[in-house]
């Protein structure tokens, strides 16, 4: 339904060529087998005619073959592992696709180079304050139907300032936020309200951009990037909105007020215009696990083609508490 685009793209788009806005994630097939050339596994050769020169050639084979066996025989006993295949490189390539091990020593493997600013983005401030209640309304999604069960927030007043605290237990990590009511009440309430009905339960997180773009896009129980609640909520930007380390924001479409559920949580550079609602901030120890995900690198097969795909560690959320 709504991923963040690359630097100066609208939303959903990549340069091109790219997915269009509003488009689900193109499938990337996996690459075929190598094509095996014909008789490469053929039935041998038929022999040729049996002579006594023929018969005296392939019974000084025979003993030479045997004096051969003897000989690795012998080196196999001497030395052990002689016959034991090298299997690391093949593990090393089978770990680099799975979720890491809680030992340093496998998690430094999955991870890649990838440069990930540490100075955080102060959170963006509005210059003329909400009114405080703000009127808020959650129309239905009329153009799919939701990609799971829930029920929209309640309509009308709703309180625009403060904070809430909340942990985001996943599997690779707790990801702890801070919604500020101030910044977009209309989306903190949205996310507080399928946050405790369970919607974000067992979902993972299937979008991830290393260079240019660096988020974890999350919130799709489809996990196509077309997933949305059933309805839709109002954008709440304005002009001095910011992204970068540190900030959580609505993902959406190329159209105005079509949000839903989807997320994206920004852990280093995301050079993008204000048309996307940031409504909280990222806590440290969050941080330290979206940096761990993001060094472990994008799954290129099942990625876009504009650089992004779902993680190589899965993100799978457990469940989210509130306070």
């Amino acid at each position: 339904m709504s991923q963040p685009p690359q630097p100066g793209e609208p939303e959903g788009q990549a340069p091109d060529p790219g997915p269009q806005p509003g488009q689900p994630y193109p499938q990337q097939p996996y690459p075929q087998q190598p094509y095996q050339q014909q008789g490469w596994y053929g039935a041998p050769q038929q022999p040729p005619p049996s002579s006594n020169k023929t018969a005296l050639w392939v019974g000084l084979g025979v003993l030479g073959l045997v004096v051969v066996v003897a000989v690795v025989a012998i080196l196999g006993f001497v030395a052990p592992g002689f016959f034991l295949s090298d299997t690391k490189g093949e593990n090393a390539v089978a770990s680099s696709s799975s979720a890491p091990a809680s030992s340093s020593t496998q998690d430094t493997a999955t991870q890649s180079p990838v440069d990930i600013p540490s100075a955080r983005t102060e959170l963006p401030k509005r210059t003329t304050p909400l009114a405080d209640p703000t009127e808020c309304a959650y129309p239905a999604d009329t153009s799919k139907e939701a990609a799971k069960k829930v029920n929209p927030p309640a309509a009308g007043p709703t309180p625009a300032s403060g904070t809430s605290a909340v942990t985001v237990k996943t599997t690779a990590g707790d990801i702890g936020l801070t919604l500020d009511r101030g910044l977009a009440p209309c989306t903190v309430a949205n996310f507080l309200s399928l946050a405790q009905q369970g919607y974000y339960d067992g979902t993972s997180c299937h979008r991830l951009g290393v260079s240019g773009l660096q988020m974890l896009q999350c919130g799709d129980p489809e996990g196509t990037g077309m997933g949305g609640p059933g309805y839709t909520i109002p954008d709440e930007i304005f002009p001095q909105l910011k992204y970068g380390r540190g900030l959580i924001a609505m993902a959406k479409t190329q159209n105005p007020d079509s949000g839903g559920s989807q997320f994206f949580m920004v852990f280093g550079e995301a050079p993008l215009p204000p048309e996307y609602t940031v409504f909280g901030s990222i806590s440290d120890e969050g941080l330290q696990t979206l940096d761990k995900v993001a060094r472990g690198g994008v799954d290129a097969e099942k990625g876009t083609g504009d650089g992004t795909g779902p993680p190589r560690i899965e993100v799978k959320f457990q469940s989210i508490a509130v306070g």
